[in-house]
């Protein structure tokens, strides 16, 4: 049986077949007047019989929600379909004759109900496209905020701690300073005393000495020697000067606390006033632009799914050569058939889809470190300043994220959402972080199976399920994890010797993935459905990617072309 997928923002995917018996094509299409789904063919025949000239036939997603039955409660077996509208009360048919409502205005409550409804869906829209979103940014940049002031008042502490232990080096160095001071005039005065002391001494031995000379003359029987004495004999030298020290005192110094409060310097809170945080606008119109867009995105996925398949063989479309390159190691196409190409040591060029040079970047990355947005903007990873820079197409360069201490090396922009998903590895580590379109982190995903990690997501992509496609180089395995992180399936080839370079998917789910010699083909759920190219057909497969027209584009190793294919009709 033929099943369409429709699906709705906040409503639960339905599975939809036409209404008209026997008939088992998928339903697109649906008849207001009879509430009937119909397929394409199946309206045409309904609006072609001259009994259906007024019936209102409308695509699926735009029809009016039908009146769920509800018995009057006056008339049990009436069911209601008409609204009073000065009670605001649901009547049936029969009700119009009572007293109560006897002058009153009667609305067709099947219209009320379908406009109540549309307006009820928008509400959902908005909740979900703005409200939850916004809320969700805003609490996390509330949790940010708080972890930012952790880090500020760390810091803070720390240059508070740095700058006391800097004033108590001072301190200590004066007071050594003073006390060596204090040490010299000690030594100086202490030097002073011991040379009068010694004088002293010096002096008493000099009397002493000089007593008993006078002794020995006093008991000498010589006369003559007592009457030789002569007045400069007699003569008593003086008493050596004394001199007393005149010692320091110490004048305690005049600080206080608030001396030495600004001397540490002081805590700072500016005076500016607090505003309220910035909330991007509620667009009403654009959330109902996003939401019929978004409808009409899946219409046109559910109806290409419906009309491409696999083809028998492989056709090659066209081949150009991609000037300043020496190969082409990866490749992403924009939404106005420009190609961005680059070789693995950088030199990044944009090129229109003959292979000539429209502009050039130089950049210093390798494999798939860059990416195209849904509006235009090419998407860079600076694994050595460990930041995502983004180029718009005025070619103004601004820093986007920047990832801490892991280095972005592989980056998809996804065509479901808009949200960026990042391959990122330190030494040791590696993940996958999700970015919505402000650069917030939403998810990250390291490690699968509950035990098992990447190790360099070197190219990385997304199925149109939500799953999430890396191409690890070193694991020499596509990991293929959902929207979620769960692990889904890992492929690791057809025999020895996968080694594993870019990787896309396209419009019907399928992985296709460079090895280097051939390029593999997988089913959404890692099915292995064939070597689609091999060396013969494109010598040394590098990257890959899928444009607009569903032609597969094969940029080569040995050679710096590109080769263009049709395998989808």
């Amino acid at each position: 049986m033929a099943l369409s997928k429709l699906s709705l923002p906040g409503i639960p995917q339905h599975f939809l077949e036409c209404g008209i018996e026997d008939c088992e094509r998928n339903c697109q299409y649906y008849c207001n007047h009879c509430h009937l789904k119909l397929c394409e063919q199946c309206r045409n025949e309904h609006l072609e019989s001259t009994e259906n000239d007024d019936h209102e036939v409308v695509l699926y997603h735009q029809r009016k929600r039908q009146l769920p039955i509800e018995k009057c409660k006056s008339h049990k077996t009436k069911d209601v379909d008409l609204l009073c509208k000065e009670c605001q009360v649901p009547l049936c048919s029969k009700c119009t004759t009572l007293r109560d409502h006897q002058g009153h205005t009667f609305l067709d409550l099947e219209t009320i109900y379908a406009e109540k409804f549309s307006i009820s869906q928008e509400e959902v829209n908005k909740i979900q496209e703005y409200f939850l979103p916004t809320s969700k940014d805003l609490k996390k940049e509330i949790k940010e905020n708080a972890t930012k002031i952790k880090k500020v008042m760390d810091n803070i502490r720390t240059s508070m701690r740095a700058e006391a232990e800097s004033l108590k080096s001072l301190v200590d160095k004066v007071h050594t300073e003073k006390l060596e001071q204090l040490d010299q005039m000690e030594h100086s005065l202490l030097k002073d005393l011991y040379y009068q002391d010694k004088a002293f001494s010096d002096y008493i031995n000099y009397l002493q000495d000089l007593v008993k000379e006078f002794h020995d003359h006093l008991s000498s029987t010589k006369i003559q020697e007592l009457i030789s004495l002569t007045s400069e004999t007699l003569k008593i030298q003086p008493i050596p000067e004394k001199t007393n020290p005149v010692t320091p005192e110490f004048i305690a110094g005049q600080f206080s606390k608030d001396d030495i409060t600004k001397l540490l310097g002081r805590i700072n809170v500016p005076n500016v006033k607090r505003e309220g945080r910035k909330i991007q606008k509620m667009n009403s119109s654009t959330i109902n632009k996003y939401s019929r867009e978004h409808i009409k995105q899946i219409a046109q996925k559910s109806n290409v799914n419906q009309t491409l398949s696999l083809s028998s063989s492989v056709t090659e479309v066209r081949e150009f050569t991609v000037p300043g390159v020496d190969h082409v190691g990866h490749m992403s196409l924009d939404q106005s058939d420009r190609l961005w190409v680059s070789a693995l040591s950088g030199n990044l060029l944009q090129t229109d889809l003959q292979g000539n040079e429209l502009q050039r970047i130089q950049t210093f990355s390798g494999r798939g470190y860059y990416t195209v947005t849904q509006d235009g903007d090419l998407i860079l990873t600076d694994e050595y300043k460990k930041v995502i820079n983004r180029v718009t197409l005025d070619n103004n360069i601004t820093e986007f994220i920047k990832t801490g201490d892991w280095d972005p090396i592989s980056i998809h922009s996804s065509h479901i959402n808009g949200d960026l998903l990042v391959g990122l590895v330190t030494e040791r580590e590696a993940k996958v972080a999700r970015y919505n379109k402000r650069g917030k982190e939403l998810q990250n995903i390291q490690r699968y199976n509950n035990k098992e990690r990447l190790y360099s997501p070197c190219y990385i992509t997304e199925n149109i399920n939500g799953d999430i496609c890396i191409s690890d180089v070193v694991k020499k395995a596509v990991v293929v994890v959902n929207k979620s992180g769960k692990h889904r399936f890992s492929y690791k080839g057809q025999g020895v010797g996968f080694s594993l370079w870019g990787i896309c998917t396209d419009v019907l789910g399928h992985i296709l993935v460079c090895d280097g010699y051939n390029v593999h083909l997988l089913d959404q759920d890692g099915q292995f459905l064939s070597l689609l190219l091999t060396s013969k057909q494109a010598p040394g497969p590098i990257s890959v990617c899928v444009d607009i027209e569903k032609n597969l584009f094969v940029g080569q190793r040995i050679k710096n072309r590109v080769k263009v294919f049709k395998y989808l009709h």
